[in-house]
């Protein structure tokens, strides 16, 4: 029996394996390493990262649906320089590669913490551009195709030659100039889809359960847009994709690789099988083996059109 080569290249960031894990489903990897090996991930991208630490949004901030979770937590982390000091040191110690999350509020704030971590020992910044622009009243850096070329050229020139992952909102009009305006403006890679905007109310007491009332929404429930969007870009840009959005099983996995993913990204259901990542790794080998894919390459946008 042959043994499948499961390693990916995504545009100069080669991982064993083509499994990430969803930033914020995750943490910093402590807690996962007691359940799953962290060596048999292909990527682990760490919890949001912003300048300075940060409490998050008041609770709840959390809420389950129907196929699904929402979450409005608001990017609590201790801030890159405890992550710098405390979490790289222990991710160093796995056969795994790092991708710092990185969050800012204003372009500057953004090309302020790219610079930073592009010089730690990491291995890829991803660029969540999902957050609120304060400067630009409150709209989403990732809905506008202008500002997504703006926001991803300053970080890729504040981040030397870093390699760079742009995550894609799917809360957009069409997604496939947002992929066009993040290749041209110099992202390696794309991970998506981000979460659907969402929100659940409460009908004894008539108030949304979340604190902020509307929250992120992960999950299965989001898996056909995840896949739908995948398919989409992949169709217009010449840069990888990371797809991600309710894998829950290999059978989604191969799903975002047929749609034209590279790679993809475990979120949610980390949070109901903590070793959930080594399960699809071994079940996506048997099913390799089983129909003679020597190469995780042969099944990359090969969904029959």
């Amino acid at each position: 029996m042959f043994k499948p080569d499961l390693k990916v290249d995504l545009n100069g960031l080669v991982m064993n394996n083509p499994i990430t894990v969803a930033s914020g489903t995750f943490g910093f990897g402590r807690e996962y390493g007691e359940y799953v090996d962290l060596n048999k991930i292909g990527g682990i991208m760490v919890k949001g990262l912003t300048l300075k630490p940060r409490m998050g949004n008041p609770s709840p901030r959390v809420a389950e649906t129907p196929m699904g979770m929402l979450n409005s937590v608001g990017l609590q982390n201790p801030g890159i320089e405890y992550f710098m000091e405390h979490e790289i040191p222990f991710l160093r110690q796995y056969d795994t590669k790092i991708i710092a999350n990185i969050n800012g509020t204003n372009i500057e704030e953004y090309c302020e913490i790219a610079e930073i971590t592009s010089k730690a020992d990491v291995d890829s910044l991803e660029l969540n551009i999902s957050c609120p622009n304060v400067k630009a009243g409150g709209l989403a850096f990732g809905t506008d195709p202008k500002m997504v070329h703006k926001i991803t050229k300053a970080v890729r020139e504040a981040s030397g030659n870093k390699h760079l992952i742009v995550k894609l909102s799917p809360n957009v009009k069409d997604i496939k100039e947002i992929a066009i305006a993040a290749e041209e403006a110099g992202a390696d890679c794309l991970s998506m889809i981000n979460t659907l905007t969402g929100m659940v109310i409460d009908i004894n007491s008539r108030k949304p359960i979340l604190a902020r009332g509307i929250g992120g929404l992960s999950g299965p429930a989001v898996k056909p847009v995840a896949v739908r969007m995948v398919y989409e870009a992949a169709g217009v840009v010449n840069i990888p994709i990371i797809g991600m959005g309710g894998i829950s099983k290999y059978e989604d996995a191969v799903e975002f690789l047929l749609a034209g993913a590279d790679a993809f990204s475990i979120g949610t259901a980390n949070f109901v099988d903590p070793s959930i990542c080594e399960k699809i790794l071994n079940d996506l080998t048997l099913y390799m083996e089983s129909n003679n894919i020597r190469s995780i390459k042969e099944l990359v946008g090969q969904v029959i059109k």
